[in-house]
C-alpha cells in the first residue's frame, strides 16, 4: 500500500484554497513543477483524477471534491496537534496585545506586566488603554482587562483578586480652613474636580454605607477626562477629587493628599483578565496567564516603585 506524505495532501488543499497550481506553489514555497509532481504522484497512487486542468483554470473533479471534504478536517487536526506540541517547547516570544481601562492598566503595570517582561524579555507587550468597551477578539487583542461586571459572558475570566476601592481626597492646603465633609451630600458645598466618561457623560460620584447607596453630580471649577490630570489639579488645591485608590495611594502616604469619606467607599469588584476560548495558545499567552494566576494568589510582590 503506497504511503503518502503530508506535502502531497497539503498541495491538494493549497490548490483548492489558492485556485491555481502557481498560486499554491507560491503559498507553500515550492516550485510549480514540484507541486504538480506531488499531485500527479498522489493521483497515480489513488488511481483517480483529483483535478480538471486546462491552460486557464483548474477545478476539482467529483472524486476530488469527495477526497478534499474527507481529508480537510483530518489535516487541520494534524496541523493543530503539531502546533500544540511545538508551542510547548517554544520560548515565549512574539507580541501579546492587551486592551484595558487606563486605571486597570495602572494597577497591574508594575506587579504583573513589568514582572512578566523581566521573565520573558523576548515578548513584546502591546498595551492599549481606552474607556470604551470593545470586542477584544474582533479588534485583534489577545486579552482584555476590565472589572468583573464588565467581562463578556462568553469569555474565560481570570480574576486578579486584589481589593480595589474608590478614594475621595483633597490637598492639606485645601482643607486647612474648611470643615472636612462627613457625609457625601456635604460635598455639594465644596468645589470638586469633575470627571468625564469616555462616552462624554459626567462621572457620577457613587458611595455606599450600611446598605445605603448614594450617587450624584458634584460641582466645581474644572472637568477632566484623565485621572492623572485630576490628581495634579487636586494636589494643587483646585478642589476635592474622586479616584481609584491605587492612583493616589502614594500621595496619601506622603501627605500630599488627605483621604476623606473613607467609610463611604466599600470594596469594588475585582479586576479580571479575560479572553476567548483558544485551542492552541502561544507560549507567550500561556506564560502570561500563569503569571496572572500567581499574582491573583498573592505570590507576586506589589512594590510601590518600579525600581
Amino acid at each position: 500500500m503506497p504511503r503518502h506524505s503530508l506535502i502531497e495532501l497539503e498541495a491538494v488543499l493549497a490548490i483548492v484554497r489558492c485556485g491555481s497550481f502557481r498560486a499554491a506553489a507560491l503559498d507553500l514555497g515550492m516550485s510549480t513543477t514540484a507541486i504538480s509532481n506531488a499531485v500527479g504522484k498522489l493521483e497515480r497512487d489513488l488511481a483517480v483524477r483529483l483535478f480538471n486542468r486546462t491552460t486557464r483554470s483548474v477545478s476539482l473533479t467529483y472524486a476530488g471534491r469527495i477526497f478534499v471534504a474527507q481529508i480537510k478536517p483530518a489535516f487541520e487536526d494534524i496541523r493543530k496537534a503539531m502546533d500544540t506540541a511545538r508551542s510547548q517547547q517554544e520560548t515565549p516570544s512574539g507580541t501579546l496585545r492587551i486592551n484595558a481601562f487606563a486605571t486597570a492598566a495602572r494597577e497591574i503595570m508594575v506587579p504583573l506586566i513589568l514582572t512578566y517582561m523581566q521573565r520573558y524579555p523576548q515578548v513584546h507587550i502591546d498595551l492599549v488603554t481606552e474607556g470604551r468597551l470593545i470586542d477584544v477578539v474582533a479588534a485583534g487583542f489577545d486579552l482584555g482587562l476590565r472589572s468583573a461586571d464588565l467581562v463578556p459572558s462568553d469569555a474565560i475570566a481570570v480574576p486578579l483578586g486584589k481589593a480595589r476601592r474608590i478614594a475621595v481626597a483633597a490637598s492639606p492646603a485645601f482643607l486647612e480652613n474648611r470643615a472636612i465633609p462627613q457625609i457625601p451630600p456635604e460635598l455639594l458645598a465644596y468645589p470638586c474636580v469633575r470627571g468625564r466618561l469616555p462616552n462624554g457623560a459626567l462621572l457620577r460620584w457613587r458611595f455606599e454605607k450600611d446598605g445605603e447607596e448614594l450617587q450624584f453630580d458634584v460641582e466645581g471649577p474644572m472637568t477632566l477626562d484623565e485621572a492623572s490630570l485630576a490628581r495634579i489639579a487636586v494636589i494643587n488645591g483646585v478642589g476635592i477629587g474622586y479616584f481609584m485608590e491605587t492612583d493616589i495611594r502614594e500621595d496619601i502616604a506622603a501627605g500630599r493628599l488627605v483621604r476623606i469619606l473613607e467609610d463611604w467607599t466599600p470594596p469594588l469588584l475585582p479586576l479580571c483578565l479575560y479572553y476567548s476560548n483558544r485551542r492552541n495558545p502561544s507560549a507567550a499567552f500561556q506564560a502570561f496567564i500563569a503569571l496572572a494566576r500567581e499574582f491573583a494568589a498573592g505570590k507576586l510582590a506589589i512594590p510601590l516603585h518600579p525600581n
